[in-house]
């Protein structure tokens, strides 16, 4: 007999079954032993009897989170007294119990009683692999499933090509700033803080429309609930664009469709509608003005604006994205396209989910003179930006795209009050392991 899911067991209802999974509850009687077992389909009751012998015995020595393999005949369970909706439940009648693993009796966190997320969050992340048995953990993996499958269907159905890219750097991508630097043989090498250069490539190679996913490295000292040093980023890049525009169109459409796989898993999300509300920075500093909410800069937002001008455009428009867009040049990087008829300005946006940034985007200037100019007026180092310059050289069609931090947006869709919550291993400014 082959072993089938909990779920499986209980659809069939009747008959003999194998199944298998970790304990997650026990309570000894004599002559009797109930189990609760878990797998990742659901949970079931095991009864074991003294009459079926050596089993019986294996089941007094078990402790919580073993694992366990049994087989017996399923049971319709009885329903609670007094329930006035019960719902047909089963559990199994065993006849044979095998301990595949037995844990330890002290468990260095609980597995399933009830955890205060924040005040052991650190002593959680060290016996992650426990606290990731929390069925309510397990949601959050498959809602990173769930919306991935739909953004890359999106972006698949409109001839979208997936591209793999290196995560060393032989010079540091970007501003040069907030890079980690590695040994490389006899030279230096960086970790990439974004695909950002190699997109571009793609573009400059005729590809025309790329996707990425793939490890984002950033040495910033950040101690906040949104801040990791290693994330997982979402990217696309496309060509013969008109404006930035087109590339907000482009992810509302594969955003929409990652939220449409979300429906029927119990979430407090809705599809999101098109088009996504859309304000310049400087509209959305006056509107924050006029609600009374102090300005830190100029030329960005504060996490108490983000969240702010959140939820003044939920009331207003009862959506749960808004584009921020035409950044000044202060506040973006060098190969971000400017405005013709403002030149201080970028055609660039970020987006922001339910009170926090979960994307920058912009056009991107392809125009290697005026590239080159940018750069120097950024007082970036051209001899190391040669490669990157070559990219234009030999001509390269208009384009731009996004970068997305999909944590920071599972976050908010299963309401973690911290990022490390819904990364696999989170990695920070003092946690390598485990």
């Amino acid at each position: 007999m082959s072993r089938v899911s909990i779920a499986a067991a209980k659809a069939q209802k009747s008959g003999v079954v194998e199944i298998a999974g970790f304990v997650q509850n026990l309570r000894l009687m004599k002559g009797l032993a109930f189990i609760d077992l878990r797998d990742i389909s659901g949970n079931m009751q095991l009864v074991v009897e003294e009459k079926i012998g050596d089993s019986f015995k294996a089941a007094e020595t078990l402790t919580l989170e073993s694992v366990i393999r049994v087989t017996g005949e399923l049971k319709e369970k009885p329903a609670k007294k007094n329930d006035p909706n019960p719902v047909a439940d089963y559990e199994l009648l065993l006849s044979s119990l095998e301990i595949l693993s037995l844990a330890d009796a002290a468990l260095p966190i609980p597995v399933m009683n009830k955890i205060d997320n924040e005040a052991n969050l650190e002593n959680r992340l060290d016996w992650r692999w426990l606290d990731l048995r929390r069925p309510e953990h397990r949601i959050i993996f498959q809602v990173w499933t769930k919306l991935e499958e739909g953004f890359r269907e999106q972006l698949l159905k409109e001839e979208f090509m997936q591209i793999y890219t290196p995560s060393l750097m032989n010079t540091a991508s970007e501003t040069g700033s907030e890079v980690f630097e590695v040994k490389y043989f006899d030279r230096k090498a960086y970790l990439s803080q974004s695909p950002q250069f190699f997109k571009q490539m793609a573009i400059a190679a005729g590809f025309e429309k790329v996707f990425i996913s793939g490890p984002v490295f950033r040495a910033e000292a950040s101690y906040t609930s949104r801040h990791v040093t290693e994330f997982t980023g979402w990217d696309f890049e496309f060509a013969y664009i008109d404006s930035h525009h087109d590339i907000m169109a482009q992810e509302e459409r594969a955003l929409a469709a990652g939220f449409a796989k979300l429906e029927g898993m119990g979430l407090d999300v809705e599809i999101p509608s098109l088009p996504f509300p859309k304000m310049t920075l400087a509209e959305a500093k006056e509107k924050l003005k006029a609600a009374g909410i102090k300005s830190e800069k100029d030329h960005d937002l504060s996490p108490e604006e983000e969240r702010e001008i959140c939820r003044l455009v939920k009331e207003e428009q009862n959506h749960d994205f808004v584009f921020i867009t035409d950044y000044p040049i202060v506040a973006r990087p060098f190969y971000h396209m400017r405005h013709e008829n403002n030149p201080g300005l970028t055609k660039s946006f970020d987006l922001l989910y339910r009170g926090v940034e979960v994307t920058t985007g912009a056009q991107r200037e392809h125009r290697l003179d005026i590239l080159k100019a940018q750069a120097v007026e950024k007082e970036m180092n051209l001899e190391e930006l040669e490669d990157y310059f070559n990219f234009f050289r030999f001509g390269c069609p208009p384009h731009g795209g996004v970068g997305i931090g999909p944590a920071r947006l599972v976050m908010k869709i299963v309401n973690a009050d911290n990022v490390k919550e819904v990364c696999f291993l989170p990695r920070d400014v003092k946690r390598l392991r485990p």
